[in-house]
């Protein structure tokens, strides 16, 4: 599956504040009625299908898909080109992508040309300076495909174009400072985070938020000092979200995270996900500090990986935390 442990959506590097996560699977007994009292919980729901709770209150910040830059290898061109990348996705449309290369297995250059030919994505580039562009992506599918989106825009604009899967952020970062790699797909709150770290020590304020345009803002000036910059932030969001099965949703009348907080919070409710989700701002914590929502049990599992999407579909967790694109949550 794509995500493995490093790619907590971008949270490689910047684990102490991004990453949310959860954690072991536990079971609970008959599913609790829905007119059950307060206090009472709802009971897991076994079902194949899995949904995302709407996080209405912002509780997760914005890691949304965004090319990162070397400057010195940047022009509006290239700009131009990248941005076309980032108008034409959106999460549905990143979700799609994933399950076209982690359940169809099919390969992330043949997923990313059928999805610019379905798009148009071409249409309408303007020719660059030229030379050699080297495009990087972090070791996991989706990065992997992005990358070979970005390689389609930047060829129609007249790059000879080079992708080269890296690794971690902690490598690919680096070689783009150093302009050894020119374009990277990033993740808007994270990369922040990162850059914070590493600009400012550890006496750094996160500077990730809800709010994009904040995220934004200060990614460009945290990439302005060492060298990058970077192009609009695409819809699609690859970040920390709470999933229950489709079943759950329908049987407790839960769409939201305030739903879920309103008519859950209780003995009967289990919250699945990694080992550190009781301490993450993000994760546990956060879900009671922003929504006040109180599980009956905690379970140990992963971070958003096949323990935490098999408990949910088994019944034996009622919401776990998975990630926004993960192509389980794709329709149908």
């Amino acid at each position: 599956m794509r995500r493995h442990l490093l790619t907590m959506t971008g949270c490689l590097a910047a684990a102490v504040v991004v990453l949310s996560g959860c954690g072991q699977a536990g079971s609970s007994g008959t599913a609790a009625p829905p007119s059950a009292a307060a206090g009472a919980g709802c009971a897991p729901v076994a079902g194949d299908k899995l949904v995302v709770l709407a996080d209405d209150k912002h509780l997760q910040n914005t890691d949304n898909v965004v090319p990162a830059v070397h400057k010195a290898s940047s022009s509006p061109q290239l700009i131009a080109a990248l941005d076309k990348v980032s108008a034409a996705l959106d999460t549905p449309k990143l979700i799609e992508l994933n399950k076209a290369v982690d359940v169809d297995r099919k390969s992330s250059k043949t997923v990313a040309q059928e999805f610019a030919t379905a798009n148009n994505l071409t249409a309408g580039i303007a020719k660059g300076p030229g030379g050699t562009i080297r495009v990087g992506a972090a070791n996991f599918a989706e990065s992997a495909t992005l990358g070979e989106l970005y390689n389609i825009v930047l060829t129609a604009a007249g790059y000879t174009v080079k992708v080269q899967q890296i690794g971690n952020r902690e490598l690919y970062e680096p070689a783009l400072e150093k302009g050894e790699i020119d374009v990277v797909p990033e993740y808007a709150a994270t990369l922040a985070t990162f850059l914070s770290g590493k600009v400012e020590g550890k006496n750094a304020k996160d500077p990730s938020s809800p709010d994009l345009n904040t995220t934004m803002a200060n990614l460009t000036s945290l990439g302005g000092k060492v060298g990058l910059v970077f192009g609009t932030p695409s819809a699609a969001q690859d970040q920390n979200a709470f999933a229950v099965t489709q079943g759950f949703a329908d049987k407790y009348g839960i769409t939201t995270l305030s739903d879920l907080a309103g008519k859950c919070s209780g003995t009967a409710t289990i919250l699945g996900g990694p080992p550190e989700c009781p301490q993450r701002p993000k994760c546990q914590p956060g879900l009671a500090e922003t929504y006040n929502f109180q599980a009956g049990k905690f379970t140990s599992l992963d971070a958003g990986g096949p323990l935490t999407k098999s408990a949910l579909k088994q019944g034996t967790i009622s919401v776990g935390l998975v990630f926004s694109s993960d192509a389980a949550l794709a329709a149908g």
